[in-house]
């Protein structure tokens, strides 16, 4: 059996982010999966980085607070990570950059000989405002898709990670929870130490 976390990143419980993460939560237990829910916001993750969970380039051993080491032991105890999230201008909410920032950290994430997320499966569901077509006609498409997939998720070792855009956030409503359903089709099949094609 496979272990999944599911990082959501919106104040409000009641949001279409929210309502899109407890649908993947149960998808994911349908295809039988055990899930870690990482409620940002619920459990009052603090985005700001301080001097304890600053990277040091010369000490990727640096052991960093124990709020941020039971974070990474969360993510590393996971076979697919899904993160929810609504962009906001064009990026990351605060709070998830600061969960990036704080938690994918030099010596964890990065600046390892081996990658220690290597072989992990992850997707990207990014709630939209805008329409498919007026967001790819203003060209946001790909550098939102690049930072998420190559930026982050390459970057930290993690091959063939997807993105998949949810359009008309704000409008879509409930007809908007089977793109849960679109973004996790192909994850059921993660085996645990396995790399994605292999």
């Amino acid at each position: 059996m496979s272990a999944a976390l599911v990082v959501v990143a919106h104040p409000r419980t009641d949001s279409l982010t929210a309502q899109l993460a407890r649908r993947a939560v149960a998808r994911l237990e349908a295809d039988g999966h055990t899930v870690d829910v990482l409620d940002l916001h619920a459990e009052g993750f603090d985005p700001r980085m301080g001097p304890e969970d600053e990277p040091d380039w010369s000490d990727p051993g640096k052991e960093y607070s124990a709020g941020t080491r039971a974070h990474m032991a969360r993510i590393a105890a996971a076979d697919l990570l899904v993160v929810v999230f609504p962009l906001w201008w064009f990026g990351l909410p605060a709070i998830l950059k600061g969960w990036i920032d704080r938690v994918w950290n030099n010596g964890f994430a990065y600046g390892r000989r081996l990658p220690a997320l290597k072989g992990k499966r992850m997707v990207w569901i990014p709630l939209v405002s805008y329409p498919e077509a007026k967001f790819k006609e203003l060209g946001w498409d790909e550098p939102v898709n690049r930072l998420l997939r190559v930026g982050i998720s390459e970057y930290c070792g993690i091959d063939g990670a997807t993105v998949h855009f949810v359009y008309d956030s704000l409008s879509a409503g409930a007809s908007a929870l089977a793109e849960a359903d679109a973004a996790l089709s192909g994850t059921s099949s993660v085996v645990p130490g396995l790399r994605p094609g292999s």
